[in-house]
C-alpha cells in the first residue's frame, strides 16, 4: 500500500510558498490508517516500549493507537497552561518566536523506554522539546515514529543520536 495516495497536497497553505501534507484522507480511510499504525506498532516492538508520547494535537492522533495496539500508555505533551496537574517545561524557537510545551511532572518514570510520535517531521523543534522533557524525567528515549519527514527541513538533524522511522518522505 502507498501511503502517499492518502495524502492531500494543498497548496499555499497556511501562507503563500507553503506546501502544507494533509493526513486526514489517511486517517479517514481505515484501512490506510490501520497499515501505517501497523507499522509503527511493528517498530515500537521491536523497541522494548514501556510508554508512548505526542505533542498536541497530531501526536495524539498517531501514538494512541499505538498506544493502545502495545496495551501500554500515552502521556500527552502539551502547550503551556492546558495540563491541570504540576508540570515541567521546555522552550524552543520557532520561526518567529518561542513556544512552550509542558509534560505532568510525574508523566515518566526514571529509566521508562519511551517512544515519540507525531504526524509530521519537519525542523525538529518540537521533537527535540519533547525528547527533553522525556529526558529531565529520567525517561529514554528508544525512538521516534513520523508518518511523514519535509526532507529539505532538516529535522532529522535535530535528532542526531536518536533512532527514527518515517513512512514517507517528501
Amino acid at each position: 500500500m502507498d501511503l502517499k495516495d492518502y495524502i492531500a497536497r494543498v497548496d499555499n497553505y497556511p501562507k503563500e510558498g507553503i506546501i502544507f501534507r494533509d493526513i486526514t484522507p489517511l486517517m479517514a480511510d481505515g484501512t490506510a490508517f490501520h497499515h501505517a499504525t501497523e507499522q509503527i506498532v511493528a517498530y515500537a516492538r521491536d523497541k522494548k516500549v514501556d510508554l508512548v508520547v505526542g505533542p498536541e494535537a497530531r501526536g495524539f492522533i498517531v501514538g494512541c493507537p499505538v498506544a493502545y495496539a502495545l496495551e501500554i500508555g500515552f502521556v500527552p505533551v502539551r502547550k503551556k497552561g492546558k495540563l491541570p496537574r504540576k508540570t515541567i517545561e521546555v522552550s524552543y524557537g520557532l520561526e518567529y518566536g518561542e513556544a512552550v510545551l509542558t509534560l505532568h511532572e510525574d508523566a515518566i518514570k526514571p529509566g521508562q523506554r519511551v517512544l515519540i510520535t507525531d504526524d509530521l517531521l519537519a525542523t525538529g523543534g518540537t521533537i527535540k522539546a519533547t525528547i527533553d522533557l522525556i529526558e529531565k524525567l529520567g525517561g529514554i528515549v528508544v525512538g521516534c515514529a513520523f508518518l511523514i519527514e519535509l526532507d529539505d527541513l532538516n529535522g532529522k538533524e535535530k535528532l542526531s543520536g536518536y533512532d527514527y522511522l518515517t513512512l514517507m518522505h517528501y
